[in-house]
């Protein structure tokens, strides 16, 4: 698990770096609350007012499968017991979002429904019970809760939580099994999604699932890390543990693909090829830390063979799938040395089918795991990984591609599912 090691050896070998990084955090802390002022004073005067009443706001409302996203009025809730309500300011779409509008497993579905799952805000107010949060505090949403007290809270090995964990079937609110989300006209429920529900102005969800981070940090950089980021460095750092001098392979060059060419760069890995069938990412690909571009479409053999040549004949270290494709996680998972080599498993795959693996090809020493949030206990370890991001460790402002009013989110969904966005971040 995560536990800030990193930091001390990006310290100790990037002494000049890490005084920049410093220099350039002060100048953030300073920027970001010039930047804030006006939204505290705004939040502050929102606390005031509206603290414990239902609110009406915007938001992003989904009918029905692939059908645009209905920007209407609602209706939010005050939190109840154990959970806050968030003004949101900036939100991002992640390919789970896109998959969940497109309706690709159909026991997931449930209408009408609130995507969204990373984004940044400021508390509006809190339920009965909550203690560590309070108005005002800048947070991050988590589609991944830490409760901090069942059994998987309290095991160090894992970074699930038995109640507020990621559960796409999950559609209300744990304390009473209600939505806090209604529709203006009629007070029709509006299901929540991932614990969050960020495609709106307001939000509610459990405390166990909004993270504090330093007020200085600027909070449209702190959305990257509700998911897409965190994934990926996560799993770099935390479940593959890359060491300095390893070879790395990435199938999928997509925001969770680039933050694990980001992790494995900062790790010291040697060699890090991505592959992908969109060659137009390959330049940002190798500002993130890819050294070598495969494009399958533009080979005679298979990828893990030509990994395999690009290695030394051995395949590499470590391999992530970041797609979804199970064709392209058996790719990854051949394109893992013998003997050591280990698969991490990023990608949402929907359908109903198995690993396409043999149980004898375990034998060959090759492992085959799953990351879910890249490892990190949320309410834990995040704020020390933002604290990492700020002094340099990974540059979040990479990840955001386009930015857009979120009014525009269609046409973010859009960017999205051609190929042509990263991140696409949207005021609120």
């Amino acid at each position: 698990m995560y536990d800030g090691r990193f930091s001390v050896q990006f310290h100790a070998e990037k002494s000049s770096l890490v005084y920049i990084a410093f220099y350039s955090q002060e100048q953030n802390c300073a920027e970001a609350a010039a930047k804030t002022s006006e939204e505290r004073s705004k939040t502050a005067d929102m606390v005031n007012n509206t603290a414990g009443q239902v609110i009406t706001c915007k938001a992003a409302v989904a009918w029905g499968p692939e059908q645009p996203l209905v920007m209407e009025e609602i209706l939010v809730d005050p939190p109840q017991k154990m959970e806050v309500r968030i003004k949101v300011l900036f939100t991002s779409i992640c390919h789970t979002d896109l998959s969940a509008w497109k309706g690709e497993n159909e026991s997931q579905r449930a209408y009408p429904r609130i995507f969204g799952h990373e984004a940044s805000g400021i508390v509006e107010c809190v339920g009965e019970g909550v203690t560590d949060l309070k108005e005002g505090d800048h947070v991050i949403p988590i589609f991944n809760g830490e409760c901090g007290e069942c059994e998987y809270c309290r095991c160090e090995r894992t970074n699930m939580c038995r109640d507020y964990g990621v559960n796409p079937m999950k559609k209300a609110m744990v304390a009473d099994g209600r939505c806090r989300f209604r529709t203006k006209e009629t007070g029709e429920p509006i299901f929540h999604f991932l614990n969050t529900s960020t495609f709106s102005e307001f939000t509610v969800v459990e405390s166990a699932c909004a993270v504090k981070v330093d007020p200085c940090f600027p909070l449209e950089k702190m959305a990257m890390l509700s998911c897409g980021v965190s994934s990926g460095v996560g799993a770099a750092w935390n479940t593959a543990d890359v060491k300095a001098g390893s070879t790395v392979a990435i199938f999928g060059l997509g925001s969770v693909g680039l933050a694990v060419a980001a992790g494995a760069r900062a790790r010291g890995a040697s060699k890090i090829i991505g592959v992908d069938i969109n060659p137009a990412k390959f330049v940002k690909a190798q500002a993130l830390g890819i050294t070598d571009c495969i494009n399958p479409k533009e080979l005679e053999t298979a990828s893990h063979e030509e990994i395999k040549r690009l290695t030394g004949g051995g395949g590499v270290d470590y391999s992530f799938e970041c797609t979804g494709d199970l064709a392209v996680l058996r790719e990854a998972f051949l394109s893992a040395h013998l003997g050591w080599g280990l698969t991490v498993l990023l990608g949402i795959h929907p359908g109903p089918k198995m690993l396409p693996l043999h149980p004898m090809e375990l034998f060959n020493g090759q492992q085959i795991t799953g990351s879910v949030f890249g490892g990190f206990k949320g309410k834990t370890h995040i704020p020390r990984f933002a604290e990492d991001c700020m002094r340099g460790a990974v540059n979040l402002e990479e990840f955001i591609s386009h930015e857009l009013p979120f009014e525009k989110i269609n046409e973010a969904f859009q960017l999205l599912q051609g190929g042509e966005s990263l991140r696409c971040l949207m005021h609120l």
